[in-house]
């Protein structure tokens, strides 16, 4: 008797191998991979710091009292701690601790604003490999159901579609749950990057209004 080579499974028909399972997977990855590459987008122009002389210019509008100036400036700089700049400017003639207050506080907002969608990724590094465990589950139940129905006849061929939705499943969730684990923590590193730069604008910002004209 001559056996057959088993068909290569194409990507595709193991998939489809995995069962409905697979569709929730498909839908956390599509999403893991928008919020990823939208927040990257978004990270890197926070992070963006390409005017050496930004500073500089700053304090020479201060100590030459043109603030509307320097307000012009952030403007048109665009980077996250312009904003922060920008609202500090606004407060002058305020108490210092007022001033670092405000400042403090709209750099809360912006950390805030660039961890939109982070726990989406969170929920996704958790949750696909739990989504591939039930389909795990399911598929093992298959094939166990499918030896008892088929009594005495029951054969390897019988626990085949089982098997193929247990390993399919665990595989998917397990590369879906580890690639939106690892985007979320380069992104948690960026972001904390954008804030310690926040941090330095800001002190060096306070420091400028403190030194004499």
């Amino acid at each position: 008797m001559t056996i057959e080579p088993a068909a290569d499974l194409t990507l595709w028909q193991l998939c489809v191998k995995g069962g409905v399972i697979m569709i929730p997977l498909a839908l956390l990855a599509i999403i893991c991979i928008y919020v990823f590459v939208e927040r990257l987008l978004v990270v890197n122009r926070a992070s963006k710091h390409d005017d050496p002389t930004f500073m500089k210019r700053i304090k020479d509008y201060i100590h030459e009292g043109e603030i509307e100036s320097a307000l012009n400036l952030c403007r048109n700089s665009q980077t996250a701690y312009s904003t922060l700049i920008a609202k500090g400017l606004s407060r002058i003639g305020r108490p210092m601790q007022d001033i670092l207050v405000t400042i403090e506080n709209m750099g809360n907002i912006e950390i805030a604003r660039l961890g939109k969608g982070l726990p989406w990724l969170a929920t996704t590094a958790a949750g696909a490999p739990m989504l591939g465990f039930l389909g795990t589950v399911v598929g093992m139940v298959q094939a166990f159901h499918a030896m008892a129905t088929s009594g005495a006849a029951a054969t390897l061929a019988t626990f085949a579609d089982g098997i193929y939705t247990a390993l399919v499943t665990t595989v998917a969730g397990l590369v879906v749950g580890v690639i939106a684990l690892f985007a979320y923590n380069y992104l948690v590193a960026r972001i904390n990057s954008v804030m310690s730069l926040l941090e330095g604008k800001t002190m060096e910002f306070m420091d400028m209004l403190n030194e004499p004209a």
